[in-house]
């Protein structure tokens, strides 16, 4: 028997919180939380109301998600336990081999580390942090870093949100080494320019990397890019395509995708400055026909409330966008809203394709990049959604 952690504090926790644990969920909330000492950014054992062991927790009394289970053993969570994590972190990504020089090193809770992200962006690592127990060990963690990668320099991206549920500071600072603003990596066959600072995410959408290779491949004719950002989509789609077209309603995105392209050479993209909805309905009215058409919208449900909004504007979209696809015309339609399941996306496209008039054959499902796993019983996990569909 595993001897009990010493000085540690504990938690007790009720039957549908150690349910929850029991389970393989990490995350115990405030309301299933019976008793706890400890403060936040304190390592916890959490037991049962019979005080039988459940497991080992990052506390932190003032969020919502009191506990998150970092161990389901009885041991020390200190620097020898984050070396033996982010070991294993490394490990598993260089068996994926990985065509890109940016790519996510640690997916907190799915690599056993909860609240703690790393990007690796060529010789450079991003961090965000959104625990405050890690964030005391941010020394431990940086070290070890440093060892296993020798980066040129490390840096925190921490105005997330989560920061501020967890009474953390927003702020974003270099913690080791130099990092300058933006990084020119590779993804595939294209390059892009990442900015560390001030992107979406820690400075690109990583998780994407596999869907903008698949739609690179798939793409031909004339491409319609739908909330292109700074053209992750489009850039693999040109070196397919007649033309592309990338539309966005953010000039400063628009921009940084017309210097990506300039960086690789691609001169068959044309860029639109353009409300998304508004673009789709006019295109579709006006009898509009495009071979392959891309859509990658922000999450349009962040909560269960937005659910029936959000699957309204997701119907709308992908109806416009297959009334518009000539026949064998492929769409490549994607949904980063956690609350909305694939199932309910499958209803909702279903739908759209019902009201459209358009018989669209299923290519294939997939989801976010290998590096961003999924643990299977941890819904959250599993977050991206992206169907290939072509109009027979």
């Amino acid at each position: 028997m595993a001897k009990r952690a010493k000085g540690v504090s504990e938690a007790v926790v009720g039957g549908r919180g150690a349910k929850r644990v029991r389970a393989g969920h990490p995350w115990v909330y405030r309301s299933d939380i019976s008793e706890m000492a400890g403060e936040a950014g304190d390592v916890v054992r959490i037991v049962d109301r019979g005080g039988k062991f459940l497991g080992m927790a990052f506390a932190n009394p003032r969020s919502e998600i009191s506990l998150r289970v970092a161990s389901r053993r009885e041991e020390e969570i200190g620097e020898r336990w984050f070396r033996a994590r982010i070991e294993a972190a490394v490990e598993y990504r260089k068996s994926l081999e990985i065509d890109t020089s940016a790519y996510r090193l640690i997916h907190s809770e799915a690599d056993g580390i909860p609240g703690l992200v790393v990007d690796k962006y060529g010789e450079y690592v991003v961090l965000q942090i959104g625990s405050a127990a890690v964030e005391e060990r941010l020394g431990v963690v940086v070290g070890i870093l440093e060892e296993a990668l020798s980066p040129s320099g490390i840096l925190l991206r921490g105005d997330i949100a989560s920061r501020r549920r967890e009474g953390l500071s927003q702020e974003i600072r270099v913690l080791a080494g130099d990092v300058p603003e933006g990084v020119v990596v590779r993804e595939g066959g294209v390059k892009y320019m990442a900015d560390l600072r001030g992107g979406q995410k820690t400075g690109a959408f990583l998780d994407q990397r596999e869907n903008h290779l698949a739609a690179g491949r798939l793409s031909r004719g004339r491409v319609l890019d739908v909330f292109s950002y700074v053209g992750g989509f489009a850039l693999h789609a040109a070196k397919n395509a007649d033309s592309v077209e990338a539309v966005d309603a953010s000039g400063p995105a628009l921009e940084a995708a017309r210097k990506n392209a300039e960086l690789d050479g691609i001169e068959n993209i044309a860029f639109t400055r353009a409300n998304a909805f508004d673009l789709l309905r006019e295109r579709s009215d006006a009898g509009e026909v495009c071979d392959t058409i891309i859509l990658d919208p922000p999450a349009f449900a962040k909560s269960k409330r937005e659910l029936a909004k959000a699957r309204k504007a997701y119907k709308e979209i992908n109806l416009r966008a297959m009334k518009m696809l000539s026949a064998g015309g492929v769409l490549v339609t994607c949904s980063c809203s956690h609350h909305l399941s694939r199932g309910m996306f499958e209803e909702t496209l279903r739908s759209a394709a019902g009201d459209a008039g358009a018989a669209m054959r299923v290519v294939e499902w997939r989801g976010q990049a290998g590096d961003h796993p999924e643990v299977l019983a941890i819904p959250e996990t599993s977050y991206l959604k992206c169907a290939v569909l072509r109009r027979m």
